[in-house]
């Protein structure tokens, strides 16, 4: 099973947009990312998003070109300030492949729980619009797969 843990793409400022959606840096960025990973071998089956207009927006960019449009939603516990040890507990669970689009610290602390276990040390340098692949096998250890970052895409 695969995991993809997404950090949202740069936001407008609350002064700009008080709903901070995504700028135009943003979008690009978070474009081409997710133009990279379409051409990968990639197949997931939903995109989960906190509800937040940046994540939503990124959710959406991420889904259309990975061509799984119906399958975007939003869900609890991807928020910047929610317990990690929601979704690591809903990972136990989970048989498909699936990406969570969220914010910082949250991201931060996921990926630490699920590689390190209970810590409070950083696994991942997260950067915005940034996807982590994270893969478990079949004797339920989590390993890092790859990392894409907008800055090493083109």
């Amino acid at each position: 099973m695969y995991i993809y843990l997404v950090q949202h793409a740069e936001a407008l400022s609350k002064d700009i947009d008080p709903s901070r959606g995504l700028s135009e840096k943003g979008m690009d960025d978070i474009t081409r990312v997710s133009r990279y990973i379409s051409g990968l071998d990639i197949d997931i089956q939903e995109i989960l998003h906190s509800g937040k207009k940046r994540a939503y927006q990124t959710a959406q960019v991420l889904a259309t070109h990975l061509k799984i449009e119906d399958n975007i939603k939003e869900t609890d516990g991807l928020s910047p300030m929610d317990d990690p040890a929601i979704w690591f507990s809903k990972l136990n669970d989970l048989n498909k492949n699936v990406m969570l689009v969220g914010h910082m610290p949250h991201m931060a602390k996921l990926s630490a729980l699920i590689l390190c276990g209970p810590t409070d040390k950083k696994a991942i340098e997260f950067e915005m619009g940034c996807i982590v692949c994270l893969h478990r096998d079949d004797d339920q250890t989590w390993s890092i797969d790859w990392i894409v970052k907008p800055k090493i895409i083109n």
